[in-house]
């Protein structure tokens, strides 16, 4: 029995509640939960934490849940600790891959190839390492009467990269070993090996300076799903909560005004210098209100049911559902989020429409929520024409 476990303590010095943190709209432990789920090479994935939220988060993106004792959730607490409980309480498994939440830009195809590693070629223990080129030297304390030394290079004939194959250096995206070992007190030990990943793919968060970074690299290297990305030809946005922040206000003489935010017109105007359709739906009868923001769009008002008007769209158009984005934000979205290729909600959307969602924006409903996504779609956009040219 072969077990993903993710350690994820509530508690963090760095980031709170890191683990769960938003990263590039998915939580952060939602990017390696993904890729052990759709790896297919795991008997049963899981995450170990002491904290209500991230439990809520593992068991939205498919995991199951082990509740860690608070001997094991301290600051002080070792993940060898944390594990060898998880075992204790699991005696069904007998290999655990222990896979960071703090590698985003993990994929199947690494965890795939490391499980054939451990199952079919009989070692013990195999962990993950990616190659570096830097030159090493020894330190020297403030205060001793000594010269640095060079540790792996020659001054006088200094290598250039090309010619170095450089080193090794784990990376700590995951550790699988054995129960055996384990139970021994070892992460690593027996019959070991590395497996080499990519540097892209290589991601480490551990402090706050390092997430923008890795926002930019997920975007890049990340694993996205089984489904090739396609790109994205229609944008349909919900008004009230998304292009507006939800709120009607009436005059002393019952006329009803809203307020936008000029810098979603800017990002549905260059949606649609990209070539991407937007349109707008509503429950509501808010004709005046868009003629009065004159946005050119298509729109559909007074929709009792959008995922209705929704495929209408897209079945007119002729455009498959990975083609179709999505942005709303109440539980009338729902359906409509799931069913889009891509899809989206404001920061202050209800719970069940952000489960629903595959990116949670970090703006709230008509302040810059609509840029936002579209600055999303653009990012993912160009992913799409690198896979085209690779």
């Amino acid at each position: 029995h072969l077990a993903a476990l993710v350690l994820a303590r509530g508690g963090s010095k760095g980031i709170p509640l890191k683990n769960i943190k938003l990263l590039a709209g998915v939580p952060l432990i939602g990017w390696v939960l993904r890729a052990a789920i759709d790896a297919g090479v795991f008997d049963s994935v899981w995450v170990s934490t002491d904290h209500d939220e991230i439990e809520k988060v593992a068991k939205q993106f498919g995991a199951q849940v082990h509740r860690r004792s608070p001997e094991v959730s301290q600051d002080s607490s070792t993940s060898l600790e944390a594990i060898t409980e998880f075992l204790n309480n699991h005696h069904e498994v007998d290999i655990v891959g222990n896979i960071q939440a703090t590698s985003p830009c993990l994929h199947p195809s690494d965890l795939i190839k490391v499980a054939d590693l451990i199952q079919k070629e009989g070692f013990d223990s195999v962990f993950s390492v990616v190659r570096r080129h830097q030159f090493r030297w020894s330190e020297v304390k403030k205060g001793e009467n000594k010269m640095t030394e060079p540790q792996n290079l020659n001054p006088a004939k200094r290598y250039r990269r090309q010619d170095w194959p450089g080193e090794l250096y784990e990376n700590g995206s995951f550790y699988f070993a054995k129960r055996h070992l384990i139970e021994k007190g070892y992460l690593q030990g027996g019959k070991m090996a590395y497996y080499e990943m990519r540097a892209e793919h290589s991601v480490d968060i551990d402090i706050d300076i390092d997430w923008p970074i890795a926002e930019q690299r997920v975007l890049s290297f990340g694993y996205f799903g089984k489904e090739p990305l396609k790109e994205v030809k229609l944008l349909v946005c919900s008004i009230e909560g998304c292009l507006t922040n939800g709120r009607i206000y009436v005059t002393e003489d019952q006329k009803e005004m809203v307020s936008y935010d000029y810098r979603d017109l800017v990002g549905i105007d260059l949606l649609k210098k990209r070539g991407i359709q937007v349109r707008l739906i509503s429950e509501r009868d808010c004709s005046k209100t868009l003629s009065a923001m004159q946005l050119g769009c298509v729109a559909e008002v007074s929709a009792t049911n959008k995922l209705q008007v929704l495929e209408d769209w897209q079945k007119d158009i002729g455009l498959s559902w990975k083609e179709v984005a999505y942005l709303g934000n109440e539980e009338s979205d729902v359906e409509c989020l799931k069913k889009a290729g891509m899809s989206g909600v404001p920061a202050d959307a209800c719970a069940v429409a952000q489960k629903a969602a595959g990116y949670i924006c970090k703006s709230n409903g008509g302040c810059g929520a609509v840029r936002e996504f579209a600055e999303h779609i653009f990012l993912l956009l160009e992913k799409v024409n690198s896979a085209r040219k690779q």
